[in-house]
């Protein structure tokens, strides 16, 4: 199968120049051509080429805002091209396998082509893309959780640290987060509040009621198969028996 390939640049000479080097390789296959960022963001995101050869310098959207749009984790392998070597750097930040500097030679270009063939090898190729998408599930993960939640109080807005809540229980349409001695109420739902909480740390341990895992001494054996949780402060939360996670997770 050849490689799909796209030529983004908005000089049609460079463009011209990186056709010539192409057309000639039976193990590549130009799947089109782009003149500004804009129309490279689309083309990369529908066509999903296997590699790129993205010019810096492009009026209004230049190469680097094209990986920022597309996001790294769906950019091709990627050969940056530039008129000027002080983008090389950044070029390597941006997870380009190689650069080449205008007018491009053709033993340069020939290089750059046989290390992009390399990191396109299956095996290889799955093996990066394992990696990246390791790296961006932490980043996401990291992202999506929570790590204050504004509180109105008195007429500001109190910023209140997740990792100082020790539980939350509902109340009617707001929740309450319970801080040491201090509460706070909040207009949102119990099954809202477990969406932006991290799991690691927070657990919701009764349809009322979520607990900040740290903030856990002991549980205790009740009535009737139930389970007491026992929080460092002192204060008792009923845990419920039908929760199969929360069996798992303590062990149960």
């Amino acid at each position: 199968m050849k490689i799909r390939t796209l030529i983004i640049d908005d000089e049609r000479l460079a463009r011209n120049g990186l056709l010539r080097f192409l057309k000639n390789d039976a193990e590549v296959e130009v799947a089109g051509e782009c003149v500004d960022g804009e129309s490279a963001v689309r083309a990369i995101l529908g066509k999903r080429p296997e590699l790129v050869f993205l010019d810096v310098q492009m009026p209004e959207i230049d190469g680097f805002e094209v990986v920022r749009r597309v996001g790294p984790e769906k950019m091709p392998v990627t050969v940056f091209v530039t008129a000027f070597d002080r983008y090389a750097v950044r070029a390597f930040e941006a997870n380009a396998i190689d650069y080449l500097l205008k007018p491009v030679g053709e033993e340069r270009f020939r290089k750059a082509l046989a290390r992009a063939k390399e990191r396109i090898a299956p095996k290889k190729s799955e093996d990066a893309a394992q990696r990246v998408r390791a790296i961006l599930e932490q980043v996401k993960r990291r992202a999506e959780y929570a790590e204050f939640l504004p509180v109105p109080e008195n007429g500001r807005i109190v910023f209140v640290k997740t990792k100082e809540i020790d539980w939350i229980e509902a109340d009617g349409n707001y929740a309450r987060l319970h801080t040491g001695s201090r509460t706070h109420d909040i207009r949102e739902t119990l099954a809202a509040l477990e969406r932006k909480l991290n799991p690691r740390d927070f657990q919701r341990i009764h349809r009322s009621t979520i607990v900040n895992i740290h903030m856990i001494k002991e549980i205790q054996p009740w009535f009737h198969g139930h389970h007491l949780v026992l929080l460092e402060n002192g204060q008792k939360l009923r845990l419920s028996r039908y929760e199969r996670e929360i069996a798992k997770r303590f062990g149960l």
